[in-house]
């Protein structure tokens, strides 16, 4: 019995060290390149050349959002870098607007400066290269997404010096007010003329400033598509889920608009260490140059496969996909899918049949099918006790923001005690069965109503249950050594697959989102139960295994929460808010943060305890102190009214003051409003929107403080509205907020802002 039990103990830290591995190996093989130098050959793409391009754009540095003097410093270094290059640009001004917000009551509008540059000539639809040139307010956008002008000021440069020629012609767009909206992709599309210039899309985003550059969407029919990507580039980072998790997102990029306009089209994003997007800390320093030249090669790969493409050989059905350790791209079509996942089953169903020689029975069968389902039940149970252990001792809702280690200790701790625990359920023929009846399963349920997640089912459920037939009738097909073979060979693809996206998602979320490491984990080892299950623990060894493991879990969730939840590179995002309230007439100063406050703020102002909600118009409750009297004048506007048939037609002219970035106007509920009309553009608010304020309208550029918005009531009854301007900036005596700011906190996406508000009556 010991040595049987020491032969199981054996197999179960093997089995952790493999897994180690794995995650090891995925993190460390994931399609970044080595990034190329100064001296790279003209023709090839330079992270060394893009890095100092970046330089030059980003200049001193400093946030330049939408419409800023900022901005549009940055606009003309842009400019200036294509005439280095011996490429003339223009710049397209418009009015851009977004009503992708309309199911929540929002819509957005602005003046936008596109950057417009012919890059190469061709004939008929063009290639558009594709990035954004205004950051947040918060920070400075080295990485969102001025690597992105970068990348192509090199893609282009890199371009000319082949020689190139192009069946289409090539042009870059650079666009203005990406992250007030989509602005400038909307007034470009707005444009006719523009608009029937556009063939294929390539856009280049960031959501962090590290990790592989993500081919994270596509237009639809991508087939060929990912067969241009596999045929282009040197190196892979995509998977057919990524494009289902992101139609499902509440996020957008500017070819969000091309893509809804029926263009093909890809993009690219790195999204490691997101503690930095949208801060101030998106700076050219943070920035890695491996991500850099990752980007490049996808631009300069994909944009060199487009110009040889007739596009009409581009459309076609849509690809399943996943790309393992950066060089390895297996893909089929979607309809593939639920045949495949059907036959797989039928393997299975043969190997049932040819091994019967074991006594079988409906209990036993049970115990067995209960095995995969304890295994991610278990684990996502694991997950969040742990998850909860570390933030109680933390006293922060994601304790793990900084040092993950210790909770990724926990989390794989956690899985394997899991994975202990219930491999003594049945024996290995049957829980061999059982592990791949449930994933062929999983794979003809996501084939038939997800097909973009069908892979990490489909891909091992194919290998698995094909070895799985093979061995059946061997003399020692489930307890020998032939058995132990085919059994351990089966699992490899599926932990593989599984802990590549544990890896990856952890990029992306964060422990804080701990079921996207646990079960990716528990999908990936409970291909290994069979092989536990040959040489089982005894009951008393099984017990103390599952128990330790258990509490080393328990105790590294505990260390967790013991470290700092924030680091001067991973920082607390945590904004300060004037609120100037002319409804009130008071004045607040606001901390907006969705954690505990630093007690260092209430050192020099009494702050609530608690987040409360400052206003009507607040997006969230923030922690609140008393300011004292209004400062500042509040915003208004002038009204013309016109009576017609079906209600009255009333014209708005916002009177914002000198310091105005944003207007914004709020229309209650049971107003009537059923129509708001803007430089051309109209909106029609939808009676179900999800926003117990009504409807709100935001002008979000520096032209807006005299801004014309004209707005159809179906009613003629008197309407009180909020009004309410936005500056990039808060009162002087805010400095003694600012002077005890820990140097663990770090302001995000509209930063330190001071907000105006009042009502306005139209009688």
């Amino acid at each position: 019995m010991e040595s049987r039990n020491a032969d199981a103990v054996a197999r179960v830290a093997s089995l952790m060290l493999i897994a180690v591995a794995v995650w090891l190996i995925a993190n460390t093989f994931n399609g970044l390149p080595v990034p190329l130098g100064l001296d790279a050959a003209a023709t090839e793409f330079s992270a060394a050349r893009a890095d100092a391009t970046l330089g030059r754009l980003l200049g001193p540095e400093v946030p330049h959002p939408v419409s800023t003097p900022a901005n549009q410093a940055v606009r003309d270094r842009v400019r200036m870098e294509f005439a280095a290059l011996g490429v003339q640009t223009n710049v397209y001004r418009g009015t851009g607007c977004f009503d992708r917000q309309a199911k929540f009551g929002v819509f957005f509008c602005g003046t936008t400066e596109d950057v417009i540059a012919d890059v190469m000539p061709g004939t008929g639809k063009a290639i558009i290269l594709l990035a954004h040139y205004d950051s947040v307010p918060a920070g400075p956008g080295g990485a969102d997404d001025q690597s992105g002008v970068a990348t192509i000021l090199e893609t282009v440069r890199a371009l000319k010096a082949r020689g190139s020629t192009s069946l289409h012609p090539v042009i870059a767009v650079i666009t203005d007010g990406e992250e007030a909206g989509l602005l400038g992709a909307a007034a470009f599309l707005d444009n006719p003329a523009l608009k029937a210039k556009v063939g294929a899309v390539v856009n280049v985003e960031a959501r962090g400033n590290q990790g592989p550059s993500l081919m994270f969407q596509t237009s639809p029919g991508n087939g060929r598509l990912i067969d241009l990507y596999a045929n282009s580039v040197p190196t892979y980072a995509t998977s057919s889920l990524t494009a289902v998790i992101y139609k499902y997102l509440p996020n957008d990029t500017d070819l969000t608009l091309f893509l809804n306009a029926g263009f093909i089209g890809y993009n690219f994003a790195f999204n490691g260490n997101v503690a930095h997007y949208h801060t101030p800390l998106d700076r050219r320093d943070n920035l890695s140059l491996a991500s850099l030249q990752n980007h490049g090669d996808n631009m300069l790969g994909i944009a060199g496969g487009l110009m040889k493409t007739d596009f009409e050989s581009l459309k076609g059905a849509d690809d399943v996909y996943i790309s393992l350790l950066g060089y390895l791209l297996p893909r089929m079509p979607a309809s593939w899918t639920l045949p495949l996942a059907i036959l797989s089953f039928l393997f299975l169903v043969a190997a049932t049949y040819l091994s019967r020689d074991e006594e079988n029975g409906f209990w036993r069968w049970l115990r067995a099918l209960a095995m995969p389902l304890a295994m991610v039940v278990g684990c996502v149970a694991a997950g969040f006790i742990l998850h909860k252990v570390a933030e109680l001792v933390s006293g922060q809702p994601n304790p793990s923001y900084a040092y993950p280690l210790w909770l990724r200790l926990a989390l794989a701790l956690g899985v394997t005690s899991v994975g202990v625990l219930v491999a003594r359920l049945s024996t290995a023929r049957r829980s061999a069965l059982a592990v791949w009846y449930w994933m062929s399963a999983l794979a003809i349920l996501t084939a038939a109503l997800l097909p973009g997640l069908s892979p990490y089912f489909l891909f091992p459920a194919l290998i698995g249950s094909l070895i799985l037939l093979i061995q059946s009738r061997l003399a020692d097909a489930w307890d020998g050594r032939s058995g132990e073979v085919a059994i351990f060979l089966a699992a490899i693809p599926a932990l593989v697959i599984w802990l590549s996206l544990a890896a990856g998602a952890e990029s992306v979320q964060g422990l804080v989102a701990h079921p996207l490491f646990t079960v990716p984990a528990a999908f990936g080892t409970m291909a290994f139960l069979p092989f536990l299950a040959i040489a089982p623990l005894g009951r008393r060894a099984w017990i103390w295994t599952s128990s330790l493991l258990g509490v080393a879990a328990l105790f590294c969730a505990w260390m967790a929460g013991l470290q700092p939840a924030f680091s001067p590179l991973s920082p607390q995002r945590l904004n300060v808010d004037f609120l100037d309230d002319h409804v009130s007439n008071k004045s607040l100063w606001a901390i907006d943060t969705q954690t505990p406050l630093p007690e260092a703020f209430r050192h020099v102002m009494r702050f609530s305890d608690k987040p409360v909600k400052a206003s009507p118009i607040s997006s969230q409750p923030a922690f609140l102190a008393p300011a004292g009297a209004n400062r500042f004048p509040p915003p208004a506007a002038a009204f013309e009214n016109i009576a017609d048939a079906t209600g009255r037609l009333v014209t708005m002219t916002l009177q914002g003051s000198e310091r105005t970035n944003e207007m914004l106007l709020v229309v209650p509920r049971n107003s009537g409003l059923d129509r708001i009309e803007f430089e051309g553009n109209r909106f029609i608010p939808l009676p179900n929107a999800v926003n117990p304020l009504g409807t709100v309208f935001g002008c979000l550029t520096r032209d807006c403080r005299n801004k014309s918005v004209t707005l159809h009531f179906a009613k003629t009854q008197p309407v009180e509205m909020w009004i309410a301007e936005i500056d990039y900036a808060i009162p002087p005596d805010g400095e003694q907020i600012e002077s005890v700011r820990p140097a663990t906190t770090v302001a995000s996406q509209s930063g330190d802002t001071t907000i105006v508000f009042g009502k306005v009556k139209l009688p």
